[in-house]
């Protein structure tokens, strides 16, 4: 197998609502966006592979009803559907069909219109609908059981949430693509309408409108396109149970699938010390309580020693470890493209091209996703 790497990148504007465009349109943008930083047309693209939670906008075969937009016409189209994850598994299915051999150039775009959806209607199937459901619909209700479970294990308090949710905003405002740009004191989070204890709402991800687009090709084929390739180095997946209250999203004080999946992608990668390695992080954190929660299971820090992190600003753009200098999905969160942000902004990194929010000297970046009930993807990227 020859390498495989990022060669072109495109993202829309995220935005509450973009009434500027239908979804083929917004498609259709990132679309330009990637084949135009690859230097492509779109008869350069060997296979296309969308990624879309459709039953969220109540559209049946999206990959077809956007083909317009995407440049699907005729060529070999996959359409993947996993929550969350959905973008970060179109990025390991785009790097799986290139490395197989079967594609020297695969397209892949996550996309949602999700002012036009009703998300909560569509995650309440993911808990049981006798015994869960009437406080674990959605995404909040979780998420706040998970937060409360921290705490009662390590002591954690919402002021230690709340410097997630500041740090995470700051990061955004360096970031022109990003939804939400808000210049916040640990105060205001505090004070913020309480979702479900402890979850407030600038703890919260928005839902936003948008979509990502990258391009994927082979090693020659990606010399020949651009001497700046974000090369992907490791990839790994781990699915958790089928219900939130089954365990999906813990296992004791770990996200299970997060902390196995990392594990591996950090031995195919031949890591031995995570924090001293990597350079900077794009994790899927969908609120500031599991970004809190979820480092640990990165294995850059003992369990219970985020906060710390978070406090002395190890996290921070000029820490150590660098985490979501994007603004990450607490500023943006276009559920179908959310985890391929994720892996555009880290490939962005790597190739020196994050602008404002630019790590100096990125040699190695990892980049996750988050979704269904406990799911993880993981992808790491190098120079």
């Amino acid at each position: 197998m020859g390498r495989v790497g990022i060669v072109g990148i495109g993202q829309t504007q995220f935005r509450s609502k973009r009434e500027d465009v239908n979804s083929v349109e917004l498609v259709n943008e990132a679309v330009r966006a990637a084949l135009a930083d690859a230097q492509l047309t779109i008869k350069d693209i060997d296979a296309i592979i969308i990624g879309n939670m459709e039953h969220f906008e109540s559209i049946n075969y999206s990959e077809m009803w956007t083909i317009d937009g995407s440049g699907g016409y005729m060529k070999p189209v996959m359409k993947i559907t996993t929550g969350g994850t959905t973008g970060s598994t179109i990025a390991c299915a785009g790097f799986y069909q290139v490395s197989s051999g079967m594609f020297d150039r695969v397209l892949v775009i996550g996309w949602e219109h999700l002012s036009e959806s009703d998300t909560t209607g569509a995650i309440a199937s993911c808990s049981d609908p006798i015994w869960e459901r009437s406080v674990m619909a959605g995404a909040v209700g979780p998420l706040a059981i998970v937060a409360s479970e921290y705490m009662r294990i390590h002591g954690t308090t919402e002021e230690d949430a709340a410097r997630v949710a500041v740090q995470a905003h700051k990061n955004a405002l360096n970031n022109p693509y990003a939804h939400l740009h808000l210049d916040i004191t640990v105060d205001d989070v505090l004070n913020s309408a309480m979702l479900s204890y402890p979850m407030k709402l600038l703890d919260m991800c928005p839902t936003s409108d948008g979509a990502c687009a990258m391009v994927f090709a082979e090693d020659k084929s990606a010399r020949e396109i651009t001497d700046n390739v974000a090369w992907v180095k490791s990839v790994a997946t781990r699915h958790d149970t089928a219900f939130f209250g089954d365990g999906g999203l813990k296992h004791g004080d770990k996200l299970r699938s997060l902390y196995l999946a990392t594990e591996e992608a950090y031995t195919r990668a031949g890591i031995k010390n995570p924090f001293k390695e990597l350079d900077v992080i794009e994790m899927y954190e969908p609120s500031s309580w599991s970004a809190l929660t979820w480092v640990d299971s990165l294995h850059i820090c003992e369990p219970g020693e985020a906060p710390k992190l978070f406090e002395e600003g190890v996290l921070s753009m000029k820490g150590e470890l660098p985490l979501n200098p994007s603004g990450g999905v607490i500023s943006t969160n276009p559920i179908g493209a959310t985890g391929a942000v994720r892996v555009a902004e880290a490939a962005l990194q790597i190739r020196g091209m994050a602008d404002r929010r630019q790590v100096p000297d990125v040699e190695l970046a990892m980049a996750t996703g988050f979704g269904g009930s406990g799911w993880s993807d993981v992808m790491i990227l190098e120079r």
